[in-house]
């Protein structure tokens, strides 16, 4: 483990600022619990390489502390994935390594000092730009099917409404008779 840090880490649209305890996603602040957040320090700290469930164990709870590790541990990253928005079958940001331990897989850069030298939001790149686009293009397209899917069930309902209505009347018609 690293002895200086820095104030934390930036990896993606994610700050982990070390000073003040939090993680922020584009600025604004992304809860995390003390536990994952030390798990996520960790991991982060050391992009690429294996963390094992041992070091873990050491970070994260004392020699005297009496826990379920495993589902303590498994729990913590179940909390980061949540925060970061990845996933453990399509790993973007922490990947399992099963009975071995966990890697951080993106790059990460430190974030300045405590003088202040890297406390403005950085700048966006052509590729931000890019990528912001593609989000919200997909965003839209999510939602235009959705849309439609919904207009789909609305008509769906209406002909069954009317397959109904008309059964109804045939029947009411028949015994009429």
């Amino acid at each position: 483990m690293a002895t200086s840090i820095g104030r934390g880490f930036r990896f993606g649209v994610f700050e982990l600022d070390l000073e003040q305890g939090q993680l922020r996603r584009d600025g604004l602040v992304v809860k995390l619990p003390p536990q994952p957040f030390k798990l996520l320090t960790l991991l982060v700290q050391r992009p690429g390489a294996v963390v094992t469930r041992k070091e873990i164990q050491a970070v994260l709870w004392n020699a005297d502390t009496f826990v379920d590790f495993n589902q303590g541990v498994n729990f913590a990253i179940r909390q980061i994935r949540d925060a970061l928005g990845d996933s453990a079958d399509n790993p973007r940001w922490i990947q399992t390594l099963p009975r071995r331990g966990y890697r951080f897989l993106g790059p990460a850069e430190p974030l300045g000092g405590s003088a202040g030298v890297d406390s403005a939001p950085r700048r966006r790149t052509a590729t931000d730009v890019h990528l912001q686009f593609a989000l919200w293009a997909n965003i839209a397209e999510l939602r235009l099917s959705q849309v439609r899917r919904q207009r789909w069930l609305r008509i769906i309902a209406i002909v069954a409404l009317v397959v109904i209505a008309v059964l109804v009347l045939a029947l009411v018609s028949a015994r009429m008779r």
